[in-house]
């Protein structure tokens, strides 16, 4: 339906996550809101934010990323350009918890322990922070930027697996890095051969999955493709786009955010197309069904 403020039209999609029922939650970056967009409907209602930009309660600041956090039937929203991480309770359009200030945040992620990984873009870290707990840890990074293997270079979105090993979005060093739990340094397990479209490059990577065979899913933004790896291989393989940015069911246009029902279906946010791709298939199979949320 085009970039709009529209009930059944978003701006700049980015992160998102799928509830239980499969309902996703989604961050409406240039609407400052973020969308509940229930199970096979066509529009979608305002759940956080949507009352213009702004750092009061019922406010929101170009929102970068959103995670469930069903212990407390809430969810915890990146509010980038307020420099917070906010907590935001389901039954509520106005009652938000701060959580952590004065951190220019981009990604979020969860481990099995429920302690929420933030990235910090400008400071080229990603922290922890473990509930209870007033200090954050930093977990990867703190170096500096740069482009050895204990330092990033504008971390965007991460994900951590159910051995608390965090892959990061290593974006201006245009890779992908696996940290493992208390590691000193991460491992290059895509990308780092400088920015490009040949299969051993990415550009700009931005969302990460990985799925119940570890195999490492990557929004490679500026090359308008997802690219499938596997740890210890020199090169991933294209498995949605790689035809050049455009607006048809088989291209993306700058993707950002990548998720998987539990089908194993993958969703991805198409940012400059405003929209979310449902691909309905095995990837490694061929072209796939797409649907536009």
């Amino acid at each position: 339906h085009g970039g709009g403020n529209q009930t059944n039209q978003l701006f700049y999609p980015c992160g998102f996550f799928l509830d239980v029922n499969e309902n996703l939650i989604i961050t409406d970056y240039w609407n400052n809101r973020i969308v509940k967009w229930d199970y096979n409907t066509t529009y979608g209602e305002v759940i956080a934010g949507g009352n213009e930009r702004g750092k009061n309660h019922d406010q929101l600041n170009s929102p970068r990323d959103v995670i469930d956090e069903r212990q407390y039937n809430s969810f915890i929203i990146c509010d980038r350009d307020n420099r917070r991480v906010v907590r935001w309770f389901h039954n509520s359009k106005e009652h938000q918890q701060i959580l952590m200030d004065d951190i220019d945040c981009w990604g979020l992620a969860m481990d099995i322990s429920g302690s929420i990984y933030v990235s910090d873009w400008k400071s080229n870290v990603v922290k922890r922070w473990r509930q209870g707990e007033s200090d954050m840890t930093i977990v990867a990074g703190g170096n500096d930027a740069g482009d050895r293997y204990d330092q990033l270079n504008y971390p965007t979105y991460i994900f951590v697996d159910e051995e608390y090993s965090i892959y990061i979005a290593d974006s201006d060093n245009h890779r992908v890095m696996k940290w493992r739990s208390n590691a000193k340094e991460g491992v290059v397990v895509a990308g780092g051969n400088g920015k490009g479209n040949s299969l051993n490059q990415l550009v700009n990577p931005r969302g990460i999955v990985v799925d119940h065979l570890d195999q490492i899913y990557i929004a490679d933004m500026r090359n308008h493709r997802i690219m499938r790896w596997q740890e210890g291989e020199k090169e991933g393989s294209i498995v949605v786009g790689g035809y050049g940015q455009g607006h048809e069911s088989y291209q993306l246009h700058h993707p950002t955010a990548l998720a998987f029902d539990y089908e194993e279906n993958l969703y991805v946010a198409d940012w400059e197309n405003h929209r979310i791709q449902k691909y309905e298939q095995n990837l490694s199979e061929g072209v796939g069904i797409v649907e536009e949320i």
